[in-house]
């Protein structure tokens, strides 16, 4: 679905070094500002236990779990906003993106610079917030400029609403908070869907720690939980340089020791991907059989006409309906055979509202 999540951040904070975990992709990781200046993109297949329990089940021939595309984007300065750091094409490749992760640096390393000369992850998620900030608010500026004409001349009750809509997006960015904060119903973020403004964005916070507080984290990530306490953002903890050692490992059972040293259940690599998935409010459907097993991505809430359009158009088109297993019932009867003698098996139509874990068979003209 092409939908992608971008690393964000300052310098040397650890982003390369965790997109380099994160994909096959390899971006430069070097202790000097810049040292990504093209964003990388990474494919990354998204860890789920119910495409392993599918498999197991029907011994495919052909297994395609499902994927999320994460972007490493070279690190923001102060300033960015007027350009400084090459800010512009930064800023730019962070608009292209659906989903922000903000990596902050939360380690002490005398080998590694700070840009600001110490580490204050407080202070470094400000610098990042205020350059969006700035560059959302000279986006608002300009279309109200626009929009206003049209509202006054015209009469046009939809520039109007556009006009209050954007006001209200003014007055938050001229008090420094994010677009996000701003609450619009549906139909009101229809009219401003092409604004695309950064801080609208939904965040996950990244901690990138030391290895020995990959598991508890340490004072400067208890700091960032308080800081964006009141912004309902998911923050995550991340040994970046533990997870470029455990990335090494080849064999299963030393990755899994390596875990158990640091005191994780599981990686931070895949607590991440599954925290991107989230935050790109995505779930998965499934099919399943002898020839293969297969995740596929949907948006949440979408009906099952459109679902069925994510494998081909022309089921879309051609919908008749969808038969639908629930994932604990397949798991514990062991087979769509059995799940049909059982009276597992649901017959759903056009407006049946797609589940994560259901598993689907369509059926079209």
């Amino acid at each position: 679905m092409a939908l992608q999540c971008g690393i964000v951040g300052l310098p040397n904070v650890g982003k390369s070094t965790l997109f380099n975990c994160l994909s096959n992709a390899r971006a430069q990781a070097a202790n000097f500002p810049f040292c990504t200046i093209e964003p990388n993109v990474g494919v990354i297949t998204v860890p789920d236990d119910r495409l392993t329990r599918l498999v197991e089940l029907d011994a495919p021939k052909r297994v395609v779990p499902t994927t999320v595309e994460i972007v490493d984007i070279a690190g923001l300065v102060k300033g960015a906003s007027q350009g400084e750091g090459l800010g512009n094409k930064f800023l730019a490749n962070i608009r292209n993106t659906h989903a922000i992760i903000h990596v902050l640096r939360c380690f002490e390393d005398g080998n590694i610079t700070h840009v600001d000369g110490s580490v204050d992850p407080v202070r470094d998620k400000g610098v990042i917030d205020t350059e969006l900030q700035l560059k959302d608010l000279e986006t608002v500026e300009n279309r109200l400029a626009k929009t206003q004409k049209q509202a006054s001349v015209g009469g046009d009750k939809q520039a109007k609403r556009q006009v209050e809509l954007l006001l209200q997006y003014k007055g938050v960015l001229e008090q420094g908070l994010s677009a996000r904060t701003v609450e619009l119903d549906k139909e009101d973020r229809k009219l401003l869907t092409d604004l695309n403004l950064l801080t609208d964005k939904p965040v996950l916070y990244v901690c990138n720690v030391d290895e020995k507080s990959a598991a508890t984290g340490n004072v400067h990530s208890e700091a960032v939980r308080a800081a964006v306490a009141d912004e309902h953002a998911e923050v995550l903890v991340v040994a970046a340089g533990a997870e470029a050692e455990i990335a090494e490992l080849e064999d299963a059972g030393e990755r899994a020791m390596f875990l158990e040293e640091l005191g994780l259940q599981e990686s931070g690599v895949a607590r991440l991907i599954k925290a991107a998935y989230r935050l790109l409010d995505l779930q998965t459907y499934f099919t399943t059989g002898a020839d293969e097993s297969r995740a596929w991505t949907f948006s949440r809430g979408m009906k099952a006409p459109q679902t069925a359009g994510i494998i081909h158009t022309d089921f879309e088109k051609g919908f008749i309906r969808a038969e639908v297993i629930k994932f604990e019932d397949y798991d514990h009867l062991g087979s769509e055979k059995a799940c049909r003698e059982a009276g597992k098996l649901a017959v759903e139509g056009k407006e049946y509202t797609v589940q994560d874990g259901d598993i689907m068979h369509f059926l079209h003209s």
